[in-house]
């Protein structure tokens, strides 16, 4: 490596490699001198294609690419040749302006263009084919890109991305530079993809003390954060204070201190003595968020209400004669129900609130029709919800019933506010809610609300499958000993559902006992003891294989599930060899770059947060679509949803998206496929449990296939996952519950 400063101008033609936290880049340029194109590493955020380049930095070799420029630091320079005017503008830099406007405005103005754009914007309207309105657009882009450059300076200098420094500019606008100088923990709080640990880094960069109370306090909110994020309501305070001083290596009696303080503002944190979930008959001191406190208050006292309530919307159940009223239901379905499921039946319409659980093949879904045909026949108002938008899908077509994802049967509005609360029921008589184990705390309490008093609640879901990705345990807690709530759970196996190798071995799985993997036509396993070799082996079963014996779509059919995120038979990674696979490059395709992922018209991708913005009542974490169309002059991406609903994303929005060839087990929570293939890797040790590899298995229509090594499988079959998460509502539910 040359140790000799130098300087370097060129055009940056195209970005191989970007990391969004931070913003290390390769890249290539273009010197102009008519050679090869040069590789530059480093860090050139806000840096975009087209765009000439002053670096400064320094020269060396690397021993597989060659020579390459190190940058350390560089500044943006306007192109001055008529050519380079005209790939700047082209790339896609200024919303409103593609390819082909670019041309047309250089062959107008030439060398003048940008000074045009710059102090006469409305001269713009020469250029035949540019009216009034996409002249104002592109005057008012160029105006927000110049803006948007000077916050990226600042902010290059505290070490914060690309997209993360556009969204703090959407957030503060010209107030940007002064919130991120003078109150940087607000962006943890403010802005979506800031967490602490990048707002505790800008901080630091603009000089805010280790030992600031500020930091301090939001080092707290983050630990319960981050524990939130890990399915706990809430963690006991000794707990909290020594994940505390870790992260921020501080003085105990500080920590103790600012939470006191915390502990007195409206909207810091609640501290309740409650019972010890490791030790019977003892208490802890339990830390909560204000949301997640609120939350668990309301939604037991809710459950409560609804429970002992004098109110009923379909009495006609109380003094119906069932011997009579089964045999009709039989003669309309075909099918008599079992002792248990008539149980189920009688429960659900003569209780206000009641659960059905149990696994695969034990009739869920056929005693769900039951209820419904019978409520149906007595005239009640049936609604029908699933946390997603597959589950929705599958809930209407086994009842011929609409139903839709919990989200949009509450209309929940930006902020995450719904339109139907206590103060506005729904009208329904019976509320019935599939794949309740996927309800979070915070979604479980905003659709307890909505239940009219008198009105009947269903909840159905499989208890023995994963945790909510939201932090609670619902539907655990409510089937509790102790807990108030009439639940029936299925345990009888019904014949036909013998006969499927998937049943059987989601029910062996869950018992502890390895799965059979030979001999059956819809089960299999590919022994592969090397992670590496598992990740390849799993994109090929998934991308050729199946297609081939099965004739199933690999997009549309076949879905991969990986224990973790990471590694080299993790969703991450084998994204990325699917994509290549799937939906690979091609000259006449679209394709956008963002961070280290590229878009294509045709990718199976996922919505990884909840946005209220977005489409007719918003996009939420876990929703899938497809890519249908690419604009480079608009700068959007078009993606149709599985719930058959078309949305844009602007490109700069595109950190809410992910590919979804393969996903996580936990992402994968309430959806179901024909085929779903799972790499079960020594690689994942950790995350190798009977409850993960239970879902997997139940996700599965007709189809799975294992992918990995024997040993591993052993391990996820044994182990039971560790420990509950720190939840309060079944305390609640048994005791008398404060007032919401």
């Amino acid at each position: 490596m040359s140790f000799q400063p130098a300087v370097l101008e060129a055009v940056l033609e195209r970005i191989t490699y970007a990391n969004e936290e931070n913003g290390y880049t390769v890249a290539r340029v273009d010197t102009g001198r008519g050679g090869e194109l040069l590789t530059v590493v480093g860090s050139l955020l806000g840096a975009q294609v087209g765009e000439s380049l002053r670096m400064e930095g320094r020269w060396g070799s690397h021993p597989q690419y060659g020579r390459q420029f190190t940058v350390e630091n560089y500044t943006t320079v306007l192109p001055a040749t008529v050519q380079g005017i005209r790939r700047y503008l082209g790339s896609g830099l200024i919303k409103g302006i593609g390819p082909r406007i670019a041309e047309r405005i250089v062959d107008h103005f030439g060398l003048e263009t940008l000074d045009v754009i710059e102090n006469e914007p409305e001269r713009l309207i020469e250029v035949p084919g540019l009216g009034p309105k996409r002249t104002k657009l592109i005057g008012a882009a160029w105006e927000e890109q110049k803006a948007i450059k000077e916050v990226m300076v600042f902010l290059q200098g505290v070490g914060v991305s690309t997209s993360i420094a556009v969204r703090i500019y959407k957030k503060y606008g010209d107030a940007s530079i002064s919130v991120v100088r003078n109150q940087p923990y607000r962006l943890a709080a403010d802005v979506w993809g800031i967490g602490f640990l990048t707002a505790d880094r800008i901080a630091q960069a603009v000089g805010i003390p280790h030992d600031s109370p500020d930091r301090v306090k939001a080092g707290l909110q983050y630990a319960l954060s981050q524990s939130a994020d890990q399915g706990h309501c809430y963690l006991p305070e000794e707990r909290l204070i020594a994940d505390t001083v870790k992260l921020l290596q501080v003085d105990t009696g500080l920590v103790i201190d600012c939470l006191g303080e915390l502990a007195g503002e409206e909207e810091g944190v609640v501290r309740e003595r409650v019972p010890d979930p490791e030790h019977p008959g003892e208490r802890v001191s339990a830390v909560y968020l204000v949301p997640f406190h609120r939350a668990e208050l309301s939604l037991s006292a809710q459950l409560l209400r609804l429970l002992r309530t004098e109110e009923d919307r379909i009495p006609v159940f109380r003094d119906v004669d069932w011997e009579k009223a089964l045999s009709w239901l039989a003669g309309r379905t075909g099918a008599e129900l079992a002792p248990e499921q008539r149980e189920a039946v009688r429960l659900a319409l003569t209780e206000k609130v009641a659960v059905l659980t149990g696994g695969p093949g034990c009739g869920k879904s056929f005693t769900v029709r039951s209820v419904v045909e019978l409520a149906r026949a007595k005239r009640a108002k049936v609604v029908l919800a699933a946390p997603t938008g597959r589950a929705a899908k599958r809930l209407s077509e086994l009842t011929g019933a609409e139903a839709s994802t919990v989200h949009r049967l509450l209309e929940l509005k930006p902020g995450g506010d719904a339109a139907y609360d206590r103060e506005r029921p729904l009208d329904a008589d019976l509320v019935v809610v599939d794949e309740a184990s996927m309800l979070d705390l915070l979604l479980a309490n905003k659709l307890i609300k909505a239940v009219a008093p008198g009105a009947h609640l269903l909840l159905v879901g499989d208890v023995d499958q994963l945790p909510s990705v939201g932090a609670g345990e619902v539907l655990r807690d409510l089937l509790a000993e102790g807990s108030p709530v009439p639940a029936v759970r299925l345990t009888r196996i019904f014949r036909q559902a013998q006969q499927s190798g998937v049943v059987t071995n989601a029910h062996r799985i869950n018992s502890g006992v390895p799965p059979i993997t030979r001999g059956l036509p819809d089960f299999f396993l590919f022994a592969e003891d090397d992670t590496e070799e598992a990740g390849r082996l799993t994109v090929d079963v998934a991308a050729r294989r199946i297609p081939a014996k099965f004739g199933l779509d690999p997009r549309r059919d076949v879905q991969v599930l990986a224990p973790m995120h990471r590694g080299p038979a993790g969703a991450g990674t084998l994204n990325g060899l699917l994509q290549q696979v799937i939906t690979p490059a091609r000259p006449d395709l679209l394709e956008k770059r963002f961070g280290g992922r590229v878009f294509r018209v045709g990718d199976k991708v996922t919505q990884i947060r909840n946005n209220y913005e977005k489409g007719a009542c918003g996009v939420f974490n876990g929703t899938v679509g497809v890519v249908t169309a690419l604009s480079t002059e608009e700068q959007r991406l078009t993606v149709r949803t599985d719930e058959d609903e078309e949305v844009g994303y602007a490109f700069d929005e595109l950190d809410e998206l992910a590919h979804a060839y393969a996903v996580t087990i936990h992402r994968s929570q309430g959806s179901e496929y024909p085929a779903v293939v799972v790499p079960v890797t020594t690689g994942a040790w950790m995350m190798l449990q009977r409850n993960l590899l239970y879902t997997a298995v139940t996700r599965a229509k007709s189809l799975v296939v294992l992918v990995g090594s024997r040993r591993a499988l052993g391990q996820a079959v044994r182990t039971v996952s560790a420990g509950r998460r720190c939840t309060a509502l079944d305390h609640r539910l048994r005791g008398t519950p404060n007032p919401a």
